[in-house]
């Protein structure tokens, strides 16, 4: 059951940025969205979409980037970080889709940490953003966020994933994450956040 306090939060976070569940990285298909998540890691979205416009044209299906040369991958994504262990990934993760899913994105967290390049992170996007389960995902925003919040005292992300879990209804877990990736774009910056004009103030735990 979520305290008082943590529904007024989320009262204002629907406030702010609305319920409608957004997913900024451009995609088509369950598996176009795996490979996009799969490049974002230390990435902006920004950049992910500029990469996977061109990326997604020339290989059009996963049987195309089943079959790419890692060298050539890697020059497709070079402007993304980790490109190198990245183009590695992406093509064994189509690889592994097409030999053991039947070219399916699977939709259970265990089959989906198991393919290359996916941890718990992409796994609950996918889950969230494809096949409407609950899920917590949590970024860099979630964790530095919900930790001025109160929500949670711990770093590591799957720690800081279950304490959500327990204090979030179920209704908000991926919504959640979409709006405080947009207020810690635009208000709870890492450095310098714009507490001046923040509509949660009085509920951080971050003493000034």
């Amino acid at each position: 059951m979520a305290s008082k306090r943590t529904l007024e939060i989320l009262k204002r976070l629907d406030d702010m940025y609305g319920t409608e569940l957004i997913c900024y990285l451009n995609h088509e298909t369950p598996w176009q969205l795996l490979i996009a998540v799969i490049l974002s890691a230390q990435c902006t979205d920004a950049r992910v979409n500029i990469v996977t416009k061109d990326l997604f044209q020339k290989y059009p299906s996963l049987e195309a980037f089943a079959a790419a040369s890692v060298e050539e991958m890697e020059e497709d994504i070079h402007s993304i970080g980790f490109y190198h262990n990245k183009a590695k990934n992406i093509i064994a993760c189509a690889r592994m889709l097409l030999e053991k899913h039947g070219g399916e994105v699977p939709d259970t967290l265990d089959e989906l940490v198991a393919l290359p390049g996916v941890g718990r992170k992409t796994a609950n996007v996918i889950l969230g953003n494809i096949y409407n389960k609950p899920s917590v995902v949590v970024d860099t925003h979630v964790k530095r966020i919900s930790k001025r919040l109160g929500l949670t005292k711990e770093d590591d992300p799957v720690k800081v994933e279950h304490d959500l879990m327990k204090k979030l209804p179920k209704d908000h877990w991926i919504l959640y994450n979409i709006q405080i990736i947009s207020f810690g774009r635009e208000i709870c910056f890492a450095r310098n956040p714009k507490c001046e004009i923040c509509p949660l103030q009085d509920l951080c735990r971050v003493k000034k």
